[in-house]
């Protein structure tokens, strides 16, 4: 069996970027983000973008890096703060942008990974998101439907994945990464360490390999705290 192990994001990037596709991208705030394969594909100038994640990173950080550029055309997204570049995008037509609630959209990537074209919530009903949607009654109350969510790629951070591609997320980064694992043609995954096939407990594994296509060791890994808040520190 071929190895699913690439040497470099550029690497495990090559043969899959074209301009117009859609990636989805893992993280949650400036937790669980693919940061080695971003970087990786503003180098390569893949443009038209539609760019499916909770949110556009921050100023400076994540997917801001693709805004900067002006390689993405749409986002799919649940959250807009903390971001002034997609703000100022946004505001003035340089960016489409899809809002969905934020379960809505786990939701969705997860239809998309596990086949299923549409599903009902009664979240949003009544508000715009529900416009030009099928809206139908079930048990006396109206649900509204949603469509699945599926990419050409997905990039995804795991704090530990075996050879085989069998992935570990480690507490808030794991968020919406295993769905997106799922939900890509191809799934190319960063992980903070790769260890030999056998090493994990079955029961432990949060992403079984066969949805993993390729794999790097992070080459950045920078966890950064984006509200940091202390107490006031004691008089001696």
């Amino acid at each position: 069996m071929a190895s699913k192990i690439y040497d470099s994001p550029e690497a495990a990037l090559e043969g899959v970027l074209f301009d117009g596709m859609t990636i989805m991208s893992g993280g949650f705030g400036l937790s669980g983000n693919p940061e080695s394969l971003i970087p990786a594909i503003r180098a390569a100038g893949t443009k038209g973008l539609t760019v499916i994640s909770n949110n556009a990173g921050a100023d400076g950080f994540g997917l801001w890096m693709l805004l900067e550029t002006r390689q993405v055309a749409k986002m799919i997204s649940s959250y807009v703060g903390e971001n002034k570049l997609f703000e100022k995008q946004y505001l003035s037509g340089e960016l489409e942008l899809e809002l969905t609630p934020q379960g809505t959209l786990a939701e969705r990537i997860r239809a998309g990974g596990a086949g299923i074209p549409a599903f009902y919530t009664k979240t949003g009903v009544g508000t715009v998101v529900a416009e030009g949607k099928p809206v139908e009654t079930f048990d006396g109350e109206d649900y509204v439907r949603e469509t699945w969510l599926k990419a050409d790629l997905a990039i995804v951070k795991a704090w530990k994945a075996d050879e085989a591609g069998n992935l570990m997320f480690r507490k808030t980064a794991r968020n919406f990464n295993p769905m997106m694992a799922t939900a890509g043609k191809v799934t190319i995954v960063e992980a903070e360490e790769i260890v030999p096939v056998g090493s994990f407990d079955p029961d432990c594994i949060h992403t079984p390999g066969v949805y993993v296509n390729r794999i790097i060791q992070c080459t950045i890994n920078s966890k950064q705290i984006e509200k940091l808040t202390v107490r006031p520190r004691e008089a001696a």
